[in-house]
């Protein structure tokens, strides 16, 4: 992965076991930014850790600008069916473009890796960004952190 063309300030790399606590810390961030109180984001805390172990068992791309972690994305399983198992930018570069980066180096990588699909839950704030970029919403799904809340269920279907 190299320096984007469109913004060279943001680099796309490839994950590594030690990015684990950061990659936690934007995650939380992210989440934050859609308003949620701190006792909802305390109950998806765990959800939203990301350990040594996960970034080893799948593909994680993350996203610097001047060597500062400010995104991330993880495919996670196996040909022909993945999932996008994560996608979270920093409170303060969302709308700069660096989730758009991470969206479509995750889409692309799956796909020369073999996925047809990916499929994934996403937070209600961040749906249509999804679909913006050709996700259809096939459902929804129990939160895993909150009791009594759906979250849709949608998909990348890959070229």
């Amino acid at each position: 992965m190299n320096t984007s063309e469109r913004d060279p300030h943001v680099t796309l790399r490839a994950g590594r076991g030690d990015d684990a606590a950061a990659l936690s810390a934007v995650a939380m961030r992210s989440k934050a930014y859609w308003g949620y109180s701190s006792a909802f984001l305390d109950a998806c805390r765990d959800e939203l850790t990301v350990t040594p172990e996960l970034i080893a068992d799948s593909q994680v791309t993350v996203a610097e600008i001047l060597e500062r972690v400010v995104g991330f994305s993880r495919v996670a399983g196996a040909p022909p069916s993945g999932e996008l198992a994560a996608l979270f930018v920093d409170h303060d570069t969302i709308g700069t473009g660096v989730g758009r980066r991470l969206l479509e180096e995750a889409l692309s990588s799956a796909a020369e890796r073999g996925f047809s699909e990916l499929t994934f839950t996403a937070d209600p704030g961040a749906a249509s960004f999804y679909a913006a970029h050709g996700a259809e919403t096939i459902g929804r799904v129990p939160s895993e952190s909150i009791a009594g809340r759906e979250l849709p269920w949608m998909r990348f279907t890959l070229t």
